[in-house]
């Protein structure tokens, strides 16, 4: 009773807005399907993290950093954005980091957006990109992709309003993996209007093997309205210390930095990243191997005709006409995908794994789909 009676009390005491958001839920731990379903070997697929881990240099520099943990970290980060922007050829007052891309959105709404603002979302897309916007009450436009989940370019210029401040386009896109060219977004920033910022998530770029990745530095450098999201979560391997960086014009990131938490990157992070950055033949040998698993997954769903969509991430998107129930029956075999997006309700994501967890969850998916 006494919880009931809190919860009455401070009710008003919330912005109304806030009662209609729910809190993002990530893929399920391993510990937790091991409890429910008696397992004792798990395989996680669900959250697009890299299986051969990270660079054996961030480690060791992650070892280290760890002798210094009773120091603040540096709250600018200097010796990590100029690592980043050494990488990036451009300079470090181009570059402001975050506690993973997660923050950088919510501090993208804080930064730019007013009650009745509007942004426009390609659907289905990343669903972090709604919580920054109802957190700050902003009006949300879909814009649907094509039948095979590739963008629609033209119609996301169509959805653009007087009131439209940002427009996201994630490339890979997550969860579908479709991916956009340099030039086809070169033109489409050429047609966007004066009063609206291009949010690029490039969480999964070092992933692409196209023949025309994006570069977005080089608009960066000419000071376009654009926000290039990256992360060291993915092909770097350090999900687990919550680090990302946005490259950006230096009069936009100084607005970012009025928002910012003081040491939003912590010690140990800033100390890992900058080894993990140096060592890019470990980026290069988890691309491989990613790309040699893609085409394993392609091969194997084609000879069992298995509808699944091309992507130039770390994952597939596997159409198996009802997603939550073959979810469901991953589990309990010991795989965990993920499935519940909107709008892809057919389907489960599939993040690539070591050979051995991608061998089981091929085995996994003839059981449940063939039986």
């Amino acid at each position: 009773m006494d919880e009931v009676v809190a919860q009455h009390r401070l009710h008003p005491l919330v912005r109304s807005h806030l009662h209609a958001i729910s809190p993002y839920v990530p893929g399920r731990p391993i510990a937790d399907v091991m409890r429910e379903f008696g397992l004792h070997h798990v395989v996680k697929l669900a959250s697009n993290e890299n299986p051969l881990g990270p660079s054996m240099l961030a480690v060791q520099a992650g070892q280290q950093a760890m002798l210094e943990v009773n120091r603040y970290p540096d709250g600018a980060a200097k010796d990590l954005r100029e690592a980043i922007a050494k990488h990036m050829s451009l300079s470090e007052d181009y570059v402001i980091v975050s506690n993973g891309s997660d923050e950088m959105i919510k501090m993208i709404a804080e930064t730019f957006l007013d009650h009745g603002d509007e942004i426009v979302l390609p659907f289905p897309s990343f669903a972090h990109y709604t919580f920054g916007a109802n957190v700050m009450d902003a009006k949300i436009t879909y814009v649907p992709l094509h039948d095979d989940l590739t963008y629609d370019l033209d119609a996301m210029l169509r959805a653009i309003s007087d009131k439209t401040k940002i427009v996201y386009l994630c490339t890979p896109n997550n969860p579908t993996g479709s991916w956009l060219q340099h030039q086809e977004i070169e033109a489409f920033l050429h047609q966007l209007p004066d009063h609206v910022l291009l949010v690029l998530d490039e969480a999964y770029c070092e992933y692409v093997t196209t023949p025309d990745p994006i570069r977005s530095e080089k608009w960066i450098a000419e000071g376009k309205p654009l926000l290039s999201l990256r992360t060291f979560s993915k092909i770097y391997g350090l999900a687990g210390l919550r680090l990302g960086y946005t490259l950006g014009h230096p009069a936009l990131l100084a607005y970012l930095h009025k928002v910012r938490e003081p040491f939003n990157a912590n010690a140990v992070a800033q100390k890992t990243a900058i080894a993990a950055l140096f060592d890019q033949e470990h980026v290069i040998r988890v691309r491989d191997y990613n790309e040699e698993e893609r085409q394993r997954y392609y091969a194997f769903f084609e000879e069992h005709k298995l509808r699944y969509y091309p992507s130039q991430g770390n994952f597939i998107l596997l159409d198996v006409g009802d997603g939550r129930k073959i979810f469901d029956q991953l589990q309990r075999k010991g795989i965990i995908t993920r499935a519940g997006f909107p709008g892809l309700e057919r389907c489960v994501r599939i993040s690539i794994g070591t050979r051995e967890e991608n061998a089981l969850c091929r085995e996994a998916l003839l059981a449940v789909l063939h039986k």
